[in-house]
């Protein structure tokens, strides 16, 4: 099992930053990829952004050049910074954290409880 601890987030005005943390702990493998979704009630979560243990990252098209993820292997935490924020990215942000024994296996996923995220005037 892996535990995930998530903190950050909050309320902002339009054009402002923030930033996001995540660290996990338990039963962790040496490769592992880390990230952030997002869900507004009603819809699907998405993806956000993800940086894998070799550091190799994905952005949603709609976060490029305002969000940078960024992860410490040794701690294995992963951070997002988010800036010049927009109403659009209101929503519930989760940490994800995914792993597999080995390039045979299947990926398991863990989720964090979730962080409110408000872009507003």
């Amino acid at each position: 099992q892996v535990q995930l601890v998530e903190s950050g987030g909050g309320f902002v005005q339009p054009g402002g930053s923030l930033g996001l943390s995540c660290a996990a702990s338990g039963n962790i493998f040496n490769v592992f990829i880390m990230g952030w979704y997002r869900q507004v009630s009603g819809t699907e979560r998405e993806l956000v952004a993800t940086i894998s243990s070799g550091g190799t990252t994905e952005y949603a098209d709609s976060v490029k050049g305002r969000f940078t993820i960024s992860r410490n292997y040794a701690k294995k935490t992963v951070s997002l910074q988010m800036n010049s924020l927009k109403p659009e990215d209101t929503a519930v942000y989760f940490c994800d954290f995914r792993q597999r024994r080995n390039v045979l296996a299947k990926y398991t996923d863990y989720w964090g409880r979730g962080t409110q995220v408000t872009v507003a005037p």
